[in-house]
């Protein structure tokens, strides 16, 4: 079975569950799940029951689609990515996008919890995405042989609206929310950078590094779907701090600022279908 039967099958699957058409969806990283509880009129779908979905292995990345209300916004939450280093292809990872843009998604918010290799950030910061090193040495539209040129060599220019930036820049100032901006430097994991590959991303640019997000940005420019991306720096790189790393850090950190980040982007989904 080739992977369009695959998403066919999977698309019905969920369509057989909901009774709403979401245009906008969002992607929860490390911590921030808690957005999907508040959703209202909400149904719940495992993706470990959605044929062919892959299966996520990550304690705090609970695997579900949460499709809802925030106001009167249809959306649809996926609380629980897949990652390139628990043994996923970037392909395989961006299933979910490819699902998403045959459901009707038409705008995305990505999500997650990233170190800071900027030293002017400190844990706790909210930073919208400008743009993106890809250093995962993988990219998700590799091997996709059927498509037209403009799908096979996408333009990833506006790989981070910047409609969303900036409207979102502006919203976080009425919020009263201090919002960084900057680039972010995504690599395979699982392990956390050293001091001397931290020192490296941030010459070539990086403020924020992370271990997922690129590829669904790349697979969503290719279906055509606009992307904004917030990171939660929930601890300074290797080198930067002096502290030990964990992955309990990121989980603390990113409990501590779920409400900020919760009244974020509630209010930037209430307000996107405009931008």
């Amino acid at each position: 079975m080739d992977e369009k039967q695959q998403l066919e099958q999977s698309l019905q699957y969920i369509k057989d569950k909901i009774d709403i058409q979401p245009k906008l969806a969002i992607i929860l990283g490390s911590g921030l799940g808690s957005l999907a509880d508040t959703l209202k009129n909400s149904t719940v779908i495992s993706t470990a029951k959605i044929p062919h979905y892959p299966i996520s292995t990550v304690p705090d990345h609970a695997g579900i689609w949460v499709i809802g209300y925030v106001s009167n916004v249809p959306i649809l939450a996926l609380k629980g990515r897949v990652h390139t280093y628990e043994g996923y292809s970037a392909r395989e990872v961006t299933y979910s996008i490819r699902l998403m843009a045959k459901l009707g998604i038409e705008k995305l918010i990505v999500t997650n919890a990233a170190g800071g290799a900027n030293p002017n950030f400190a844990p706790g910061d909210l930073m919208v995405i400008t743009d993106h090193i890809n250093f995962l040495f993988d990219n998700p539209l590799i091997g996709d042989n059927q498509v037209s040129a403009d799908q096979r060599f996408v333009d990833m220019y506006n790989a981070y609206d910047k409609n969303f930036i900036q409207n979102t820049i502006t919203l976080g100032k009425s919020l009263d929310i201090p919002l960084q901006s900057g680039v972010l430097f995504s690599s395979k994991g699982p392990t956390y950078e050293t001091a001397a590959e931290v020192r490296m991303a941030h010459a070539i640019g990086a403020d924020a590094l992370t271990m997922s997000t690129v590829p669904e940005v790349i697979a969503a420019r290719q279906q055509n779907i606009r992307v904004l991306g917030i990171s939660c720096i929930t601890n300074l790189a290797t080198g930067i701090s002096e502290e030990k790393l964990n992955h309990e850090e990121v989980q603390e950190t990113a409990n501590r600022i779920k409400d900020t980040f919760i009244r974020l982007v509630k209010e930037v989904i209430v307000r996107i279908p405009e931008w």
